[in-house]
């Protein structure tokens, strides 16, 4: 036996259980150890709750709000666009969009639904089918639906007993009533309204709104939970925009097209000019092709201004006290400019124009001279200026896709540089750069940022939020700009710009012509036209480029001239500018006979007075001539006519006036011929000058009364003018 076993007590001999002590410890020790593991495992538990509380809570909570709602989004109405009076220029409609819940349609359905779907829709029937037979919760039928194919499939569904499974919720679609109308200032819209060209995409998210939704429950197997409260969050549509057609003062642009252009209703399909060559492209050059013809030339291709420019040159030439407007022999053209490196640039006139001041090197458009005006003034300067005219920067305009100008970069500029800029040649702007400018001159001086968008109107609260007048800065003095509009008047009246004129309007211009590189004789030439009206307190300012001409001449003088007098008589009188005509300073005012007042008198006596003054009365009697009184009268009294001229006359008996009369183009046509084409339809003329028309104060096909004056500027017709 083992001693430490013994233990004596007393006159005892006791033996210790030594053995069963050590099993109860080892017990306790496998208690404890569990109690810490269960311990343990449930700080992991805290852990794991508290992270999934507060590190994932959030993002759980969405999981479990996507698997337990099912949202149908309510798109909302794309903001209008609208022109300066009020014309919608791009509307949204109310379609509808048809989707459908696969998991929620019955398998004795399906086949139904598919051929049911795919003949109202017209849709390919195993697309059609691989949709109800999927897993998705949601998938899309068809967007942009009208209400006649909607009407339609609500029938069917009746007619088939279809109650769930099939959803129609609202949508909108873009529209534009005008069809080719600015196509490349507004733009359009794709398949899911989003803005893709123009207005549309520089104003997306303006005119887009926010989407608003209906918000309903299921359960965890995917059932919808009945008896629950549906959540409608409304949508919030899109701002109404206002595009008005620039004025110098405020930068707004009155107006900007393209040609050719194409119909914002079917973007995708070429335009008659692409169209000859659509089919024999292939799709990555017909992609391209889209693209350009959807792309505005006034913003997004650079050209070379040609003699416009020399309006700039000019403006710094006088802003700098380089050269004045008037001084005798400033300039020599000798027919051309020799350079030391060999180069010679020739005048664009066979006859050398000799000495001349500042004002008739403009009027003549005479390139020798301002080649020697660029040499005066320095390419440093020359730069300053281009930089403060905004040349060297987009101007901004709420456009897409404007591009910058492209300059020979300062240190490069050398002798033949310097003078082909200064008359507007080798350096790339883009039209919206170049009538900026010009408009700037315009403006006393003052630089002008283009507006396009007025306003932006909020269809939910009517509240309206104006896009202010951004004046960038001062660029030239007003002394400077009224010199130099002085001269663009002379330009009109005695030099190159003379087609330019408008009868009763003072009109500032410049004509230009720039011709293509050698290795880019295929672009052709580039014929402009910049003008200016009224000079004294200029309210518009156009800018007309014609790319490659091909009808004869290429000179801006020839062919830009007449177009924009034709688009500034129509241009004035609708803006209400006023005419500063006279009638009395008509060139044939000695032989015009003023209209007798003959109202109040009976209508024999009122033909009597006609007569014996030398024009015709017009009227149609239904009752005795002798005693019907004459209430009205085609042309007022006061206006002078030329002999035998029409006055229409109105009784009491006759007041349906006859306001339907069309007005024929004259634009070409001797003042023989335009007298006796408006004397056909009971018109009268008046006239300016002498030559062939070249402007008319109404417009072609406008509607005017019978007896109304057509007032026409006349003037010879011109031969290689710049």
């Amino acid at each position: 036996m083992n001693k430490k076993n013994i233990k004596k007590k007393g006159n005892k001999v006791v033996k210790l259980n030594t053995p069963f002590k050590t099993k109860n410890f080892i017990h306790s020790k496998k208690l404890l150890g569990s109690f810490i593991l269960v311990l343990f495992i449930f700080a992991l538990l805290i852990v794991k709750i508290g992270y999934l509380q507060f590190v994932q809570g959030n993002e759980l909570k969405e999981l479990a709000y996507q698997q337990q709602t099912i949202n149908q989004i309510i798109s909302p109405k794309r903001g209008n666009i609208y022109d300066s009076t009020g014309k919608s220029l791009a509307i949204s409609a109310q379609v509808d969009t048809v989707t459908i819940n696969p998991k929620k349609i019955e398998d004795k359905d399906k086949e139904t639904i598919i051929k049911g779907l795919s003949d109202i829709f017209a849709l390919d029937y195993n697309e059609v089918s691989q949709k109800v037979n999927s897993e998705s919760q949601v998938e899309t039928i068809i967007k942009k639906v009208e209400q006649e194919k909607i009407d339609q499939l609500k029938n069917w569904m009746n007619e088939n007993d279809i109650k769930i499974g099939i959803n129609i919720d609202e949508d909108s679609k873009r529209y534009y009533p005008y069809e080719t109308v600015a196509s490349h200032i507004l733009g359009f819209c794709g398949n899911d309204n989003q803005g893709l060209t123009g207005i549309e995409s520089k104003w997306d998210s303006v005119l887009t709104g926010t989407p608003g939704k209906i918000v309903s429950y299921q359960a965890g197997n995917q059932s919808e939970i009945p008896n629950t409260e549906e959540k409608y969050i409304a949508a919030q549509n899109g701002s109404d925009l206002n595009v008005i057609v620039m004025n110098p003062k405020n930068g707004d642009i009155l107006g900007m097209a393209s040609y050719p252009n194409y119909n914002l209703n079917s973007p995708f399909t070429p335009n008659e000019t692409l169209a000859k060559t659509y089919d024999s492209l292939s799709s990555e050059e017909k992609s391209d092709a889209l693209y350009q013809m959807w792309k505005s030339k006034s913003v997004s291709e650079l050209y070379e201004p040609g003699s416009v420019f020399k309006v700039i040159t000019s403006s710094v030439a006088l802003e700098e006290n380089v050269m004045e407007t008037d001084t005798n022999n400033s300039f020599v053209c000798t027919g051309s400019e020799k350079f030391s490196d060999g180069t010679e640039i020739k005048c664009w006139r066979d006859v050398p124009h000799g000495y001349q001041t500042l004002r008739q090197a403009l009027c003549n458009s005479c390139n020798p001279a301002f080649m020697q005006l660029g040499k005066k003034i320095g390419a440093q300067t020359l730069y300053k200026y281009y930089e403060a005219f905004g040349l060297f920067n987009k101007t901004g305009i709420e456009i897409a896709g404007e591009e910058n100008s492209l300059f020979t970069p300062l240190e490069n500029v050398g002798p033949v540089e310097l003078a082909t800029m200064s008359f507007g040649q080798r350096l790339n702007i883009t039209p919206i750069q170049m009538i900026t400018a010009i408009s700037a001159v315009a403006n006393e001086g003052n630089l002008v940022q283009p507006r396009i968008v007025k306003s932006i109107t909020n269809t939910s609260t009517n509240a309206v939020t104006e896009v202010p007048t951004n004046i960038v800065r001062q660029v030239i003095s007003k002394e400077t700009s009224d010199k130099v509009k002085s001269m663009m008047k002379s330009v009109v009246v005695e030099g190159t710009g003379k087609n330019g004129a408008v009868t009763g309007y003072s009109i500032g211009g410049k004509t230009g012509t720039s011709e293509p590189t050698e290795a880019n004789k295929h672009e052709g030439y580039v014929a402009s036209y910049v003008a200016i009206s009224p000079v004294e307190n200029t309210e518009v300012v156009i800018l007309l480029t014609l790319y490659n001409p091909t009808a004869g001449s290429h000179q801006g003088g020839t062919i830009a001239g007449p177009v924009v007098s034709q688009m500034l008589s129509e241009i004035l009188p609708y803006l209400d500018v006023p005419s500063d005509a006279d009638e009395s300073s008509d060139s044939n005012a000695d032989n015009l006979i003023v209209v007798p007042d003959i109202r109040k008198k009976t209508v024999t006596e009122a033909l009597k007075v006609l007569k014996n003054a030398g024009l015709e009365g017009k009227i149609s009697v239904t009752g005795d001539p002798n005693t019907l009184l004459v209430e009205d009268q085609v042309p007022k009294p006061g206006v002078k006519l030329q002999k035998n001229s029409i006055v229409v006359l109105y009784s009491s008996e006759n007041t349906v006036r006859t306001s339907n009369i069309t007005v024929p183009d004259l634009t070409g046509k001797t003042l023989a011929e335009a007298t006796s084409i408006l004397r056909q339809k009971n018109l009268n003329i008046t006239f300016d000058g002498a030559g062939v028309v070249t402007s008319q104060d109404f417009p072609k096909d406008s509607s005017v009364e019978e007896g109304t004056v057509i007032k026409v500027t006349l003037r010879q017709p011109l031969t290689n003018a710049q």
